[in-house]
């Protein structure tokens, strides 16, 4: 099983083809330049990377070229869907290529399901991919997703599965859910959305961070989560506070496009639209200031 995760993971946005296809070579130089500039891994096509808005066969591509070219046991893959059957072939495929964990949202589409319905279709991908057992990062999301892994189903499927349930990425926000599931499994690597809980992370207490905001403050993240640099994570949480109350996906794709001088990098999968030329020119004022200030 590969090396477990920490530190600063980017959710790292999936740059698109003007046919509306994930562009393979601008992922990878993305993911490269990640790598190098502050993060100790990614989380490849998640909900920033745009995951459910790409075919199997896309996430497939996008999958296959990372193993191919980088070093993925740093990187756990969003495998989950709504399909059961797209889950298991996902999270087959990730742990074959040796993806360091399989970050698996709830199944989506019917909302208020019982506890045991979401169980059974964890139990079914754990049982379907036991051949290449890539570890399982549980994806607690209910804003999106509408169905939650409450403590105590995260506690089952731990008591259930306890060599393949690696830990969480909790995107909620909800800081004592985060610490309640540390607490009572100090086995079981929590990661919050947030970078504000970086330093206080340094203690052990969670695993690190996964964040889409890592797309454009890694650098930052980086010297909080190694040094305890207060100051760094204050300049990337005004990074971050940029975004509050703008559509998130478009306005990393936005920041990621002025930071590389790209244009093409600022285009989203629909349903999502890219931001407007003022407010993206904004961002990337703002950004600057933000890196400027002490």
């Amino acid at each position: 099983m590969p090396a477990p995760i920490r530190g600063v993971v980017a959710a790292i946005a999936t740059p698109i083809t003007p046919d509306r296809a994930p562009d393979i070579a601008r992922f990878l130089k993305l993911a490269r330049y990640l790598l190098a500039n502050g993060c100790d891994g990614l989380n490849v096509l998640g909900t920033t990377g745009e995951a459910t808005s790409f075919s199997r066969d896309q996430r497939f591509a996008v999958m296959r070229a990372a193993a191919k070219e980088l070093d993925v046991s740093r990187m756990m893959v969003g495998t989950g869907a709504a399909s059961l059957d797209d889950a298991i072939a996902l999270t087959r495929e990730a742990g074959q290529l040796g993806f360091g964990g399989a970050l698996i949202l709830p199944p989506f589409y019917y909302k208020g399901v019982a506890e045991d319905g979401v169980f059974a279709c964890i139990a079914a991908i754990v049982a379907a991919t036991s051949a290449a057992p890539a570890p399982i990062y549980l994806y607690h999301y209910p804003a999106l997703s509408g169905v939650p892994y409450t403590p105590e189903l995260v506690g089952r499927l731990i008591r259930a599965f306890p060599t393949r349930m690696a830990g969480l990425k909790d995107s909620s926000g909800d800081l004592p859910y985060e610490r309640l599931l540390a607490g009572r499994h100090p086995a079981f690597a929590v990661f919050p959305a947030n970078e504000a809980t970086l330093i206080e992370g340094r203690t052990g207490v969670f695993a690190g961070c996964i964040s889409a905001t890592a797309n454009l403050n890694a650098d930052l993240c980086a010297r909080a989560w190694r040094d305890g640099d207060a100051g760094a994570l204050d300049r990337a949480m005004r990074i971050r506070k940029l975004f509050d109350g703008k559509p998130l996906v478009a306005g990393v794709k936005a920041g990621l496009a002025a930071i590389h001088a790209d244009p093409a990098l600022a285009a989203p999968m629909p349903p999502l639209t890219a931001w407007g030329e003022t407010e993206a020119a904004a961002l990337a004022s703002d950004m600057a200031a933000a890196r400027a200030d002490a």
